[in-house]
């Protein structure tokens, strides 16, 4: 009977760990200054994809490195060359890059398609 505690919480770690591994990285937590890479299409685009990488958005068209200016709430607002004036971008996204904990190219989108490190999305619930 003794083991029975110490299974339990070998158990709940364990679970614990697979929670964290797998936590949802469909947030992306910008700050002011801090480039990432964003869709270019215009602000009529649905994709709204960003990475920390290069690459195509989802919607297949390369994405241009953009700095943020302004952030509320999960509306990170953000400058890039050609664009007259910032484009709000939602940081919380339908679709999240599926890699795992190693990869770092946190990639969100609003539609599905490949993240910028080339494996496909996953929509996040």
């Amino acid at each position: 009977m003794k083991r029975l505690p110490c299974f339990a919480l070998a158990i709940l770690f364990s679970l614990a760990i697979v929670a964290v591994a797998y936590a949802d990285t469909s947030k992306l937590n910008l700050k002011v200054g801090e480039e990432i890479y964003a869709c270019n299409c215009g602000e009529s685009c649905p994709c709204m994809t960003l990475s920390r990488n290069p690459g195509k958005c989802t919607c297949g068209n390369a994405m241009i490195k953009a700095k943020v200016v302004k952030v509320e709430g999960d509306v990170a607002y953000l400058q890039a060359a050609g664009w007259e004036k910032p484009r709000p971008f939602k940081t919380v996204g339908k679709y999240a890059c599926a890699c795992g904990p190693d990869c770092k190219c946190d990639t969100i989108s609003q539609n599905p398609g490949k993240c910028t490190c080339g494996n496909p999305m996953k929509e996040v619930k």
